[in-house]
């Protein structure tokens, strides 16, 4: 019969202290990484707390400040485009003015033309220039727009013809444009009317860019005689056309 064999015991030591050191370890780690924080925040930086009032103070004034700035923006804005209406209005109204004092002169050219037309009180007047008018063409052109009136003889036609001289300086001295220079052509006849009470007669003319007009002599020679009237070139000009 064959014997049994015996248990092994095993022996160990117990050491409780380890475990003990162990956690004692983790504590104290965990404390070191505490106080170092609270040295961080209360001792080697003491003003922190400080700094961010003072940093949360200064955000709030750049704030105020930002706002205000938008405001006096907004303000200027409203200010310059309140400007801008008084200046076009005020342009505006001068427009209309000059406008109504140009409408005002013809009216007033109107009433002394047919005065002169219906003759009754009005002294009878011979053949005559009632008006000349400039306009602009572009290329140094202008348009004209020559009344001939007369009263005179009313049962009667005149008949007749007309040129034109502008008188003015260019290059600094004194030079007239005769009829062929304005019309350009050397053998340019002299333009002919015929007319019982007024005739309007349209045209145009040429004179060279560097040429200053101060006054058109209108030649006229009918059957009452030959007679010249001078009109201010100022007086021709079309208002509102410089």
């Amino acid at each position: 019969m064959a014997a049994t064999p015996r248990p092994r015991l095993i022996v160990t030591e117990h050491r409780p202290y380890r475990r003990m050191l162990l956690i004692s370890g983790v504590l104290l780690w965990v404390l070191s990484v505490a106080a170092a924080y609270w040295y961080g925040e209360h001792l080697a930086v003491p003003e922190a707390s400080d700094l961010r009032s003072r940093l949360t103070e200064v955000e709030a004034k750049h704030e105020k400040a930002s706002q205000r700035i938008e405001q006096l923006r907004q303000k200027v804005a409203t200010l310059e485009r309140s400007e801008q209406v008084s200046r076009d209005a005020t342009q505006a109204l001068q427009t209309t003015l000059a406008e109504r004092d140009a409408e005002l002169a013809t009216l007033r050219n109107d009433v002394a033309f047919f005065e002169r037309l219906a003759g009754g009180g009005v002294q009878r007047q011979p053949l005559a220039v009632h008006s000349l008018t400039f306009e602009p063409a572009g290329d140094g052109g202008w348009r004209y727009l020559l009344t001939l009136t007369q009263n005179l003889k009313k049962a009667a036609v005149s008949k007749g013809e007309f040129t034109l001289r502008i008188d003015g300086t260019q290059h600094g001295k004194l030079h007239t444009l005769t009829w062929t220079d304005l019309v350009q052509s050397p053998d340019a006849a002299a333009r002919k009317f015929s007319f019982k009470y007024f005739q309007q007669i349209e045209g145009s003319v040429a004179m060279p860019v560097d040429f200053v007009p101060h006054r058109v002599r209108v030649s006229i020679r009918s059957d009452q005689g030959q007679t010249e009237q001078v009109v201010p070139w100022t007086d021709s000009v079309t208002p509102g056309v410089t």
